[in-house]
């Protein structure tokens, strides 16, 4: 009897390592991609093409690029980090939290927009008696949120509309607040509004790229995982790809050709 018992705590701890091992190697395989709140639609593309060429999984963490940037600056285990603007991942690579130095891998578009079909969307509809709630990213740690900052102060309308804007964490917080009405408008990415999930909905406008600075969406690989990952590169490389570009495309962002 004792003789079994022993068999069975053995058996068990064999388990247990052999799940150990299976975890340790299934984990290291995993392209962990810490990623802007913008590029959560596009994401869902890319990665899925990018696991059928390769067999190689990803993990996709999604916020605000400030946010995913503290988390990195404190040594968070991801691979590589998309973000919505080129600051975040120079300071990183400053602070030599990357393998090499950032590069642009694409050029966001920002849109006003509206559930509200019966609206006639316009920035000067946003100093209208009508529009009580206006959604924002917040633009300390979202680059689309200080884009639309720029936009309503070259506009001269940031003083007198401060009162009805209503922050978003991301912009991902922000496309709840259009989506549930509880802001009439909102400020948000191109690449949202065309996708399947959105596309159709509500009504949108293009706001003018010479009214706020050019957002430059830059993309790094990072060392915090201490563990070779093949896959890293292989990510980093299709997303500059033909097949990565033309899925940003469709998007609404503009690449380098």
């Amino acid at each position: 009897m004792k003789w079994n018992h022993s068999i069975t705590i053995c058996s068990l701890v064999w388990v247990m390592l052999l799940f150990s091992c299976r975890t340790h190697k299934e984990d290291k395989e995993v392209v962990r991609i810490a990623t802007a709140a913008n590029m959560q639609f596009a994401m869902e593309q890319l990665t899925p093409a990018f696991t059928k060429e390769t067999g190689i999984s990803c993990e996709v963490v999604l916020s605000s690029s400030g946010k995913l940037f503290a988390q990195i600056r404190e040594g968070a285990p991801y691979d590589l980090f998309v973000s919505a603007d080129l600051k975040y991942p120079d300071e990183l690579y400053k602070k030599r939290h990357t393998t090499s130095a950032p590069k642009v891998y694409a050029y966001g578009q920002l849109v006003l927009w509206t559930m509200i079909d019966t609206l006639s969307l316009s920035l000067d509809l946003l100093s209208a008696d009508q529009i009580e709630h206006i959604a924002i990213a917040n633009p300390k740690t979202a680059p689309y949120g200080r884009a639309a900052k720029e936009v309503l102060t070259g506009h001269k309308l940031l003083e007198s509309i401060e009162g009805k804007l209503v922050y978003g964490e991301s912009v991902a917080q922000t496309n709840q607040f259009i989506t549930s009405r509880s802001a009439e408008v909102g400020f948000t990415s191109m690449s949202v509004v065309l996708s399947s999930e959105m596309k159709g909905k509500g009504k949108w406008l293009a706001i003018n790229k010479n009214d706020y600075s050019p957002i430059e969406q830059g993309v790094v690989m990072l060392n915090n995982r201490k563990t070779e990952n093949i896959g890293v590169q292989k990510f980093y490389d299709f997303l500059f790809s033909e097949r990565g570009k033309n899925i940003l495309q469709n998007f609404g962002y503009s690449v380098y050709e």
